[in-house]
Protein backbone atom coordinates (compact mmCIF):
# COMPACT_ATOMS: atom_id res chain seq x y z
CA UNK A 1 0.00 0.00 0.00
CA UNK A 2 1.06 3.35 -1.11
CA UNK A 3 2.55 5.74 1.94
CA UNK A 4 -0.07 8.76 2.15
CA UNK A 5 0.75 12.16 3.95
CA UNK A 6 -1.14 12.55 7.18
CA UNK A 7 -3.02 15.72 8.30
CA UNK A 8 -1.29 17.16 11.14
CA UNK A 9 -0.79 14.16 12.92
CA UNK A 10 1.44 15.11 15.72
CA UNK A 11 2.39 18.90 16.74
CA UNK A 12 6.24 19.96 17.43
CA UNK A 13 6.51 23.56 18.32
CA UNK A 14 9.16 26.11 17.38
CA UNK A 15 10.07 29.38 17.26
CA UNK A 16 12.62 30.75 14.96
CA UNK A 17 13.89 34.49 14.83
CA UNK A 18 15.70 35.23 11.60
CA UNK A 19 16.99 38.69 10.02
CA UNK A 20 14.82 40.76 12.34
CA UNK A 21 12.02 39.14 10.86
CA UNK A 22 10.23 36.21 12.55
CA UNK A 23 8.72 32.97 11.85
CA UNK A 24 6.32 30.78 14.04
CA UNK A 25 5.65 27.45 13.00
CA UNK A 26 4.73 23.73 13.69
CA UNK A 27 5.33 20.63 12.00
CA UNK A 28 4.18 17.00 12.03
CA UNK A 29 6.56 14.38 14.18
CA UNK A 30 8.21 13.04 11.02
CA UNK A 31 8.55 16.09 9.54
CA UNK A 32 6.30 16.04 6.29
CA UNK A 33 4.30 18.74 6.90
CA UNK A 34 5.09 22.41 8.22
CA UNK A 35 3.23 25.53 8.57
CA UNK A 36 3.15 28.72 10.03
CA UNK A 37 3.70 32.77 10.00
CA UNK A 38 5.80 34.83 8.74
CA UNK A 39 5.92 38.46 9.87
CA UNK A 40 6.66 40.13 6.26
CA UNK A 41 6.40 43.69 7.50
CA UNK A 42 5.80 44.75 10.95
CA UNK A 43 1.81 43.86 11.52
CA UNK A 44 1.69 41.84 8.35
CA UNK A 45 1.67 38.15 9.05
CA UNK A 46 1.70 35.78 5.73
CA UNK A 47 0.67 32.12 6.23
CA UNK A 48 2.17 29.47 4.64
CA UNK A 49 1.78 25.04 4.67
CA UNK A 50 4.78 22.90 3.23
CA UNK A 51 4.19 19.23 2.08
CA UNK A 52 7.30 17.37 1.96
CA UNK A 53 6.46 14.55 -0.71
CA UNK A 54 6.42 10.97 0.62
CA UNK A 55 7.09 9.92 -3.11
CA UNK A 56 10.82 12.07 -2.98
CA UNK A 57 13.37 10.00 -4.95
CA UNK A 58 17.19 11.19 -3.82
CA UNK A 59 19.19 11.80 -6.93
CA UNK A 60 22.06 14.01 -7.02
CA UNK A 61 21.86 14.51 -10.82
CA UNK A 62 18.01 15.50 -10.86
CA UNK A 63 17.23 17.05 -7.51
CA UNK A 64 13.72 16.89 -6.04
CA UNK A 65 11.76 19.87 -6.88
CA UNK A 66 9.86 22.37 -4.34
CA UNK A 67 6.73 23.88 -5.91
CA UNK A 68 5.68 27.16 -4.77
CA UNK A 69 1.72 27.15 -5.47
CA UNK A 70 0.21 30.89 -5.91
CA UNK A 71 -3.30 30.99 -6.37
CA UNK A 72 -5.33 34.15 -8.14
CA UNK A 73 -8.19 36.68 -7.45
CA UNK A 74 -6.01 38.39 -5.88
CA UNK A 75 -7.82 37.51 -2.80
CA UNK A 76 -7.93 33.78 -3.12
CA UNK A 77 -5.95 31.58 -0.81
CA UNK A 78 -3.58 28.81 -1.97
CA UNK A 79 -3.69 26.74 1.06
CA UNK A 80 -7.32 26.65 0.56
CA UNK A 81 -8.42 26.49 -2.81
CA UNK A 82 -5.22 25.05 -4.38
CA UNK A 83 -4.33 22.57 -1.88
CA UNK A 84 -7.75 21.17 -0.92
CA UNK A 85 -9.52 21.70 -4.17
CA UNK A 86 -6.40 21.65 -7.01
CA UNK A 87 -3.41 19.76 -6.17
CA UNK A 88 -2.81 19.07 -2.40
CA UNK A 89 -2.61 15.73 -1.08
CA UNK A 90 -6.31 15.71 0.92
CA UNK A 91 -9.41 16.77 -0.74
CA UNK A 92 -12.30 18.84 0.46
CA UNK A 93 -13.66 15.22 2.47
CA UNK A 94 -9.93 15.00 3.94
CA UNK A 95 -9.43 11.91 1.69
CA UNK A 96 -6.28 11.34 -0.42
CA UNK A 97 -6.36 13.06 -3.71
CA UNK A 98 -4.85 10.38 -6.26
CA UNK A 99 -3.70 13.32 -8.81
CA UNK A 100 -1.69 15.38 -6.01
CA UNK A 101 1.49 16.94 -7.17
CA UNK A 102 3.10 15.66 -4.10
CA UNK A 103 3.83 12.80 -6.43
CA UNK A 104 6.33 14.84 -8.71
CA UNK A 105 7.53 17.63 -5.97
CA UNK A 106 7.45 18.90 -2.40
CA UNK A 107 4.46 21.25 -2.11
CA UNK A 108 4.65 24.81 -0.44
CA UNK A 109 1.36 26.68 -0.37
CA UNK A 110 1.19 30.78 0.58
CA UNK A 111 -1.55 32.69 1.32
CA UNK A 112 -0.70 35.80 -1.14
CA UNK A 113 -0.77 38.26 -0.50
CA UNK A 114 -1.53 39.46 3.32
CA UNK A 115 -5.15 39.71 4.22
CA UNK A 116 -5.56 36.24 1.66
CA UNK A 117 -6.76 33.17 3.69
CA UNK A 118 -5.46 32.96 7.09
CA UNK A 119 -2.80 35.93 6.02
CA UNK A 120 -3.96 39.23 8.07
CA UNK A 121 -2.66 42.65 8.89
CA UNK A 122 -3.36 44.21 12.06
CA UNK A 123 -3.69 47.75 10.26
CA UNK A 124 -5.49 48.18 6.77
CA UNK A 125 -2.92 50.16 5.72
CA UNK A 126 -0.63 47.11 5.18
CA UNK A 127 -2.50 45.69 2.29
CA UNK A 128 -0.40 46.00 -1.00
CA UNK A 129 -1.37 48.08 -3.45
CA UNK A 130 0.66 46.31 -6.41
CA UNK A 131 2.54 43.26 -7.87
CA UNK A 132 6.14 44.39 -6.82
CA UNK A 133 4.84 45.27 -3.37
CA UNK A 134 3.44 41.53 -3.25
CA UNK A 135 6.42 40.23 -5.01
CA UNK A 136 8.38 41.86 -1.92
CA UNK A 137 6.59 40.43 0.47
CA UNK A 138 6.82 36.95 -0.76
CA UNK A 139 10.93 37.49 -1.34
CA UNK A 140 10.84 38.06 2.86
CA UNK A 141 9.23 35.09 3.43
CA UNK A 142 11.33 32.70 1.16
CA UNK A 143 14.67 34.44 2.64
CA UNK A 144 13.10 33.46 6.10
CA UNK A 145 12.16 30.08 5.09
CA UNK A 146 15.30 29.19 2.88
CA UNK A 147 18.44 30.95 4.32
CA UNK A 148 18.31 28.73 7.51
CA UNK A 149 17.27 25.23 5.84
CA UNK A 150 20.16 23.78 3.69
CA UNK A 151 17.62 20.78 2.85
CA UNK A 152 15.41 23.34 1.07
CA UNK A 153 18.41 24.76 -0.47
CA UNK A 154 19.34 21.83 -2.15
CA UNK A 155 15.80 21.75 -4.48
CA UNK A 156 14.99 23.92 -6.91
CA UNK A 157 11.92 25.86 -6.47
CA UNK A 158 9.50 25.80 -9.33
CA UNK A 159 7.16 28.93 -9.01
CA UNK A 160 3.67 27.91 -10.07
CA UNK A 161 0.69 30.59 -10.88
CA UNK A 162 -2.80 30.34 -11.51
CA UNK A 163 -4.82 33.57 -13.27
CA UNK A 164 -3.77 36.71 -11.35
CA UNK A 165 -1.44 34.77 -9.83
CA UNK A 166 0.59 34.61 -12.67
CA UNK A 167 1.30 38.32 -12.24
CA UNK A 168 2.52 37.73 -8.44
CA UNK A 169 4.25 35.02 -10.19
CA UNK A 170 6.55 36.92 -12.63
CA UNK A 171 7.05 40.01 -9.96
CA UNK A 172 8.38 37.59 -7.22
CA UNK A 173 10.54 35.60 -9.88
CA UNK A 174 12.31 39.13 -10.59
CA UNK A 175 12.22 39.91 -6.79
CA UNK A 176 13.81 36.37 -6.47
CA UNK A 177 16.65 36.40 -8.96
CA UNK A 178 17.88 40.23 -8.43
CA UNK A 179 17.81 38.97 -4.16
CA UNK A 180 20.09 35.51 -5.17
CA UNK A 181 22.30 37.55 -7.12
CA UNK A 182 22.58 40.05 -4.09
CA UNK A 183 23.63 37.16 -1.99
CA UNK A 184 20.01 37.56 0.41
CA UNK A 185 18.62 34.37 -0.57
CA UNK A 186 19.92 30.96 -0.64
CA UNK A 187 17.55 28.95 -3.02
CA UNK A 188 17.92 27.68 -6.42
CA UNK A 189 14.96 28.97 -8.60
CA UNK A 190 14.02 26.09 -11.38
CA UNK A 191 11.59 28.09 -13.36
CA UNK A 192 7.92 30.05 -13.51
CA UNK A 193 4.94 28.73 -15.04
CA UNK A 194 1.99 30.74 -15.91
CA UNK A 195 -1.34 28.79 -16.00
CA UNK A 196 -4.03 30.23 -16.98
CA UNK A 197 -1.94 33.71 -16.21
CA UNK A 198 -3.77 37.57 -16.06
CA UNK A 199 -0.45 38.79 -17.63
CA UNK A 200 -2.63 40.82 -20.33
CA UNK A 201 -5.86 42.09 -19.35
CA UNK A 202 -5.94 44.15 -22.13
CA UNK A 203 -5.37 41.18 -24.69
CA UNK A 204 -8.34 38.59 -22.97
CA UNK A 205 -10.48 41.38 -22.93
CA UNK A 206 -10.50 41.96 -26.65
CA UNK A 207 -10.67 38.37 -26.68
CA UNK A 208 -14.20 37.62 -25.21
CA UNK A 209 -16.55 38.86 -27.46
CA UNK A 210 -14.69 37.29 -30.79
CA UNK A 211 -14.66 33.84 -28.84
CA UNK A 212 -18.03 34.28 -27.59
CA UNK A 213 -20.18 35.49 -30.83
CA UNK A 214 -17.86 32.43 -32.91
CA UNK A 215 -19.55 30.06 -30.23
CA UNK A 216 -22.32 31.47 -30.60
CA UNK A 217 -23.16 32.71 -27.24
CA UNK A 218 -23.37 36.51 -28.14
CA UNK A 219 -25.12 38.22 -31.26
CA UNK A 220 -23.96 41.31 -32.92
CA UNK A 221 -25.70 43.63 -30.60
CA UNK A 222 -23.59 41.94 -27.65
CA UNK A 223 -20.12 42.07 -29.95
CA UNK A 224 -20.25 45.54 -30.40
CA UNK A 225 -20.63 46.19 -26.93
CA UNK A 226 -18.51 43.91 -25.32
CA UNK A 227 -15.60 45.52 -27.80
CA UNK A 228 -17.07 48.79 -27.24
CA UNK A 229 -16.21 48.54 -23.67
CA UNK A 230 -12.86 46.72 -24.50
CA UNK A 231 -11.63 49.39 -26.77
CA UNK A 232 -12.71 52.13 -23.84
CA UNK A 233 -10.57 50.00 -21.22
CA UNK A 234 -7.45 50.05 -23.92
CA UNK A 235 -7.63 54.00 -23.74
CA UNK A 236 -7.92 53.82 -20.07
CA UNK A 237 -4.56 52.09 -19.98
CA UNK A 238 -2.96 54.23 -22.02
CA UNK A 239 -3.99 57.40 -20.12
CA UNK A 240 -3.05 55.53 -17.15
CA UNK A 241 -6.56 55.58 -15.48
CA UNK A 242 -6.24 51.99 -13.70
CA UNK A 243 -9.14 52.00 -11.10
CA UNK A 244 -10.75 53.03 -14.16
CA UNK A 245 -10.36 50.44 -16.30
CA UNK A 246 -10.99 47.90 -13.52
CA UNK A 247 -14.20 49.00 -13.05
CA UNK A 248 -14.66 49.00 -16.92
CA UNK A 249 -13.65 45.42 -16.50
CA UNK A 250 -16.17 45.14 -13.89
CA UNK A 251 -18.58 46.71 -16.34
CA UNK A 252 -17.60 44.00 -19.22
CA UNK A 253 -18.07 41.14 -17.21
CA UNK A 254 -21.79 42.30 -16.53
CA UNK A 255 -22.79 43.21 -20.19
CA UNK A 256 -20.96 39.12 -21.07
CA UNK A 257 -22.75 37.84 -18.75
CA UNK A 258 -26.32 39.47 -19.80
CA UNK A 259 -25.77 39.14 -23.45
CA UNK A 260 -24.10 35.55 -23.03
CA UNK A 261 -27.42 34.24 -20.99
CA UNK A 262 -24.66 34.03 -18.00
CA UNK A 263 -21.59 31.94 -19.89
CA UNK A 264 -19.43 30.50 -17.32
CA UNK A 265 -16.56 32.46 -17.12
CA UNK A 266 -14.19 29.77 -16.00
CA UNK A 267 -15.83 26.94 -18.09
CA UNK A 268 -17.94 28.69 -21.34
CA UNK A 269 -19.20 25.28 -22.63
CA UNK A 270 -21.49 25.91 -19.16
CA UNK A 271 -23.53 28.50 -17.45
CA UNK A 272 -22.77 30.25 -14.65
CA UNK A 273 -26.81 30.13 -12.91
CA UNK A 274 -29.36 32.90 -13.00
CA UNK A 275 -28.07 34.07 -9.84
CA UNK A 276 -25.00 35.78 -11.15
CA UNK A 277 -23.99 39.55 -11.74
CA UNK A 278 -26.98 40.26 -13.92
CA UNK A 279 -28.89 42.28 -11.38
CA UNK A 280 -26.42 43.49 -8.96
CA UNK A 281 -25.03 47.23 -8.44
CA UNK A 282 -21.45 48.06 -10.29
CA UNK A 283 -20.25 48.27 -6.48
CA UNK A 284 -20.47 44.52 -6.34
CA UNK A 285 -19.10 43.85 -9.36
CA UNK A 286 -15.46 43.11 -8.22
CA UNK A 287 -16.67 40.99 -5.42
CA UNK A 288 -18.75 38.57 -7.43
CA UNK A 289 -15.95 38.33 -9.99
CA UNK A 290 -14.18 36.81 -7.52
CA UNK A 291 -16.74 34.50 -5.92
CA UNK A 292 -16.98 33.31 -9.66
CA UNK A 293 -14.00 31.43 -9.48
CA UNK A 294 -14.93 29.74 -6.37
CA UNK A 295 -18.16 28.64 -7.37
CA UNK A 296 -16.83 27.14 -10.38
CA UNK A 297 -14.59 24.94 -8.51
CA UNK A 298 -17.41 24.12 -6.08
CA UNK A 299 -19.59 22.95 -8.59
CA UNK A 300 -16.26 20.90 -9.76
CA UNK A 301 -16.03 19.41 -5.82
CA UNK A 302 -19.95 18.88 -5.41
CA UNK A 303 -19.85 16.10 -8.42
CA UNK A 304 -17.27 13.99 -6.71
CA UNK A 305 -18.44 14.95 -2.67
CA UNK A 306 -18.85 11.54 -0.59
CA UNK A 307 -22.09 11.69 1.44
CA UNK A 308 -21.10 14.05 4.78
CA UNK A 309 -18.40 14.99 3.09
CA UNK A 310 -18.05 18.83 3.72
CA UNK A 311 -20.12 21.16 2.63
CA UNK A 312 -17.85 24.34 2.02
CA UNK A 313 -13.94 24.91 1.69
CA UNK A 314 -15.02 28.32 4.02
CA UNK A 315 -16.48 25.68 6.90
CA UNK A 316 -13.82 23.41 6.24
CA UNK A 317 -11.00 25.72 6.61
CA UNK A 318 -12.56 27.99 9.24
CA UNK A 319 -13.64 24.85 11.23
CA UNK A 320 -11.55 21.76 11.72
CA UNK A 321 -8.52 22.97 9.47
CA UNK A 322 -8.19 25.78 11.91
CA UNK A 323 -8.54 23.62 15.05
CA UNK A 324 -5.98 20.98 14.12
CA UNK A 325 -3.36 24.04 12.72
CA UNK A 326 -3.52 25.40 16.53
CA UNK A 327 -1.76 29.05 15.26
CA UNK A 328 -4.27 30.82 13.51
CA UNK A 329 -5.46 33.30 15.88
CA UNK A 330 -9.35 33.13 17.00
CA UNK A 331 -10.21 36.45 16.00
CA UNK A 332 -8.71 35.92 12.29
CA UNK A 333 -11.13 34.10 9.95
CA UNK A 334 -9.91 32.00 6.75
CA UNK A 335 -10.88 34.83 4.05
CA UNK A 336 -11.69 37.33 6.25
CA UNK A 337 -9.64 40.08 4.65
CA UNK A 338 -9.82 38.80 1.10
CA UNK A 339 -12.09 41.88 -0.32
CA UNK A 340 -9.71 44.37 1.20
CA UNK A 341 -7.16 42.49 -0.77
CA UNK A 342 -8.95 42.66 -3.90
CA UNK A 343 -10.09 46.65 -3.52
CA UNK A 344 -6.24 47.44 -2.52
CA UNK A 345 -5.00 46.23 -6.07
CA UNK A 346 -7.59 47.87 -8.18
CA UNK A 347 -5.02 50.47 -9.14
CA UNK A 348 -2.69 47.10 -10.62
CA UNK A 349 -5.46 44.65 -11.51
CA UNK A 350 -5.26 45.77 -15.30
CA UNK A 351 -1.80 46.64 -15.73
CA UNK A 352 0.17 43.95 -17.90
CA UNK A 353 3.19 42.40 -16.89
CA UNK A 354 4.59 40.83 -20.78
CA UNK A 355 8.00 43.38 -19.62
CA UNK A 356 8.43 41.22 -17.28
CA UNK A 357 7.77 38.23 -18.72
CA UNK A 358 10.50 39.33 -21.53
CA UNK A 359 12.83 40.24 -18.20
CA UNK A 360 12.66 36.45 -16.96
CA UNK A 361 13.63 35.40 -19.94
CA UNK A 362 16.50 37.89 -20.55
CA UNK A 363 17.85 36.34 -17.42
CA UNK A 364 17.68 33.14 -18.42
CA UNK A 365 14.37 32.33 -16.18
CA UNK A 366 12.56 28.61 -17.50
CA UNK A 367 8.97 30.58 -18.40
CA UNK A 368 6.17 27.95 -19.01
CA UNK A 369 3.00 29.14 -20.40
CA UNK A 370 -0.18 26.79 -20.54
CA UNK A 371 -4.06 27.46 -20.94
CA UNK A 372 -7.13 25.76 -20.03
CA UNK A 373 -9.15 25.36 -23.75
CA UNK A 374 -12.48 26.21 -21.91
CA UNK A 375 -11.38 29.24 -19.86
CA UNK A 376 -13.08 32.54 -20.60
CA UNK A 377 -11.77 35.20 -18.77
CA UNK A 378 -8.10 33.70 -19.39
CA UNK A 379 -8.67 32.55 -23.00
CA UNK A 380 -6.59 30.60 -25.23
CA UNK A 381 -7.22 33.15 -27.44
CA UNK A 382 -6.00 36.14 -25.33
CA UNK A 383 -2.55 34.37 -24.02
CA UNK A 384 -1.89 33.77 -27.41
CA UNK A 385 -2.10 37.52 -28.27
CA UNK A 386 0.27 38.49 -25.21
CA UNK A 387 2.79 35.31 -25.91
CA UNK A 388 2.90 37.06 -29.71
CA UNK A 389 4.30 40.29 -27.92
CA UNK A 390 7.10 38.62 -26.36
CA UNK A 391 10.61 40.04 -27.77
CA UNK A 392 12.65 38.23 -26.32
CA UNK A 393 14.39 35.94 -29.09
CA UNK A 394 10.54 34.64 -30.09
CA UNK A 395 11.64 34.37 -33.58
CA UNK A 396 12.96 30.76 -32.07
CA UNK A 397 9.61 29.78 -30.04
CA UNK A 398 7.20 31.10 -32.84
CA UNK A 399 6.42 30.27 -36.51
Amino acid sequence: MEKLPHLLSIFLFIALHFHGGKVVAFKTQDGSEEWGYVQVRPKAHMFWWLYRSPYRVEDPSKPWPIVLWLQGGPGASGVGIGNFEEVGPLNTDLKPRNSTWLKKADLLFVDNPVGTGYSFVEDKKLFVKTDVEAATDLTTLLIELFNKDEKLQKSPLFIVAESYGGKFAVTLGLSAVEAIEAGKLKLRLGGVALGDSWISPEDFVFSWGPLLKDLSRLDDSGLQQSNSIAERIKQQLEDGKFVEATNSWSELESVISIKSNHVDFYNFLEDAGSDDVATLELALYKKISMKRYSRYLTSLRSRSRTPGGADDLDTLLNGVIKKRLKIIPENVTWGGQSGAVFDSLAGDFMKPRINEVDELLAKGVNVTVYNGQIDLICSTKGTDAWVHKLKYIMHLFLS
